[in-house]
């Protein structure tokens, strides 16, 4: 734990430049656990016994603004109606509690939202498969209020590669590229948390506007494929992007890397996806912990990739981006949304200055998310939509 000095200033600048943070799977858990019945889940009390994230949370935490992902698995037969639905909950959950959260579609409604001293809430669709290969659906999507989109989730899809399965396009394919420019010329952010080295490298090379990690750390920290290779966090400050550390302590620690590969054949001998958090689940995960001790995470080990990723890509293409709500573990000082302040105290405890940890936590997301509202601006001015398919540029 900080010394109380430092857990003061650290909550002293968050009342200033609280945290935007990039991803947050609250839909999801909500669609999971009870079914989107919000009377159930209500966010304004307590609801550590379930989740990682309530409002009364998110205000001891600092946080400011938040993407929620929409996320669906992309083994649903149907994911584009499952995307609406969550989509559909992140509205019902601004609706419900008007005087904390607002509804945000530019960075200058990030600013209006702090100001009124409301939580920013911002979308996020995790996997392109939430598209279904569908140029149109995606503008829908961003029409809707999707801000940003990953281009794959654990699996790879037509037209791009996924960081966790096997080489299938070689990076993205010509509607990948496609997939991007129209990302583009539509003002949506292309994320590349989950996405394979060689999407990474593809994506830069085909787009005119920053692009974010919304959830990952660094490879050369923690060698986990799900995590950013040094070459690719080193061209963000010629593209103007931003590289969100997450907390999950699987990508984070070393140790965790083979205990997760342990628990993950544990749950599927048990019947259970590796990702599944409900009750039922997360009684086997529990099981497995209590036989087989879980290696430890902090919030010096995530200070530790944040230290790597500002050397690599400099203090303007850095964020913060959790995860909660989305993964079974925590690190033992950063347990849920309310635990930021511990990590910005971590950072000051290092030297980190007042002024590079306000880029951190509010201005680098904000900034970024504005770019890519310019680039979209002069891209319509010059073309229209594309109708493109994934047949016509695929074969």
């Amino acid at each position: 734990m900080a010394p109380t000095t430092s857990l003061d200033e650290a909550r002293e600048l968050l009342r200033q430049f609280p945290v935007a943070d990039g991803h947050n799977d609250l839909p999801w858990a909500l669609r999971e656990q009870v079914r989107y019945d919000l009377d159930a889940r209500d966010l304004a009390t307590d609801q550590s016994a379930h989740l990682h994230t309530d409002l009364p949370r998110l205000r001891a935490g600092g946080v400011g603004a938040q993407f929620w992902s929409v996320y669906v698995r992309s083994d649903l037969p149907e994911p584009v109606p499952a995307t609406l639905e969550q989509i559909d909950c992140v509205q019902q959950l601004i609706a419900r509690h008007p005087a904390d959260l607002k509804a945000a579609l530019t960075a200058a409604d990030m600013e209006a939202a702090r100001g009124e001293g409301r939580l920013a809430s911002l979308m996020g669709a995790e996997g392109g498969h939430s598209i279904a290969s569908s140029l149109a659906t995606l503008r829908a999507l961003y029409a809707l209020g999707v801000r940003y989109m990953t281009l794959t989730h654990n699996d790879n899809i037509p037209w791009a590669d996924s960081a966790t399965d096997e080489p299938g396009v070689g990076g993205l394919s010509a509607f990948g590229r496609e997939v991007v420019r129209e990302m583009n010329r539509e003002g949506m952010l292309v994320d590349l948390s989950h996405v394979a080295p060689t999407t990474m490298r593809d994506a830069l090379d085909t787009t005119v506007a920053p692009v974010i990690f919304s959830h990952s750390s660094s490879r050369a920290v923690c060698d986990h494929p799900r995590n950013i290779p040094d070459d690719v966090l080193e061209r963000l400050p010629a593209n103007g992007g931003v590289a969100m550390v997450t907390f999950v302590p699987k990508f984070v620690l070393q140790a965790a890397v083979d205990w997760t590969a342990a628990a993950d054949e544990n749950m599927r001998e048990h019947g259970f996806h590796p990702l599944d958090t409900t009750s039922e689940a997360m009684k086997v995960h529990r099981a497995f912990e209590d036989a087989h001790p879980r290696p430890v995470a902090t919030a010096a080990t995530v200070a530790d990739h944040l230290d790597h990723m500002r050397e690599a890509a400099g203090i303007d293409h850095i964020g913060i981006g959790g995860d909660y709500d989305g993964t079974a573990f925590t690190p033992d000082d950063l347990h849920d949304v309310s635990g930021y302040p511990n990590l910005i105290a971590e950072l000051l405890s290092r030297g980190w200055s007042k002024p590079d940890l306000a880029k951190l936590t509010w201005q680098n997301t904000v900034r970024v998310l504005g770019a890519a509202e310019d680039v979209a601006r002069d891209e319509r001015s010059r073309r229209g939509p594309s109708n493109a398919t994934l047949a016509q540029l695929d074969g």
